[in-house]
């Protein structure tokens, strides 16, 4: 099973947020129930990176006692802002085979810590000269903002201002 960047997120949507490996075990509970397939590991993990560094998924890092303790103080995968969520035909059963709760997050802190990530990606591709991928960061900003209680006009002026020079 090959799961694309927005069948990821539909999946952690599912709960809320997952860990990563519980992100895996759902997913290789969805890959046996469609005809007994398996899901690749190292295909899985290249399309956890891919949708981490899309904003398909973004961390949340949890800080409240509550979520940290079901978590196990795992970081938490998450259907980001560009995220179109959607559930592989055969996953949707997952929650109720999995012993996983639905997780309530801190939105607020969920935008300040996805804010934080654009800022670093802001970084990166500006020192890197990636003027592509600055494009691509424009693009999430405005995402960004519109699904988390943020302003990114800081950043983005400045990704602007740096295809400009």
């Amino acid at each position: 099973m090959d799961a694309t960047a927005d069948e990821l997120a539909g999946v952690v949507d599912l709960f809320g947020g997952l860990t990563r490996a519980e992100l895996e075990r759902a997913l290789a509970e969805a890959a046996y129930r469609a005809d007994g397939q398996s899901v690749d590991d190292g295909a899985l993990e290249a399309a956890i990176d891919e949708a981490l560094e899309s904003f398909t998924l973004v961390r949340y890092d949890p800080a409240d006692e509550d979520v940290a303790s079901m978590a196990d103080g795992e970081a938490l995968l998450v259907a980001g802002p560009t995220a179109f969520p959607t559930v592989p035909a055969d996953a949707e059963d997952v929650p109720h085979i999995l012993d996983v709760e639905r997780r309530r997050l801190d939105r607020d802190l969920l935008g300040e810590r996805t804010r934080e990530r654009v800022r670093e990606a802001a970084d990166e591709a500006i020192e890197a000269e990636e003027s592509e991928r600055i494009r691509v960061l424009i693009d999430v900003s405005y995402d960004v903002e519109s699904w988390a209680p943020v302003d990114l006009t800081d950043e983005r002026t400045r990704l602007e201002d740096a295809l400009d020079e």
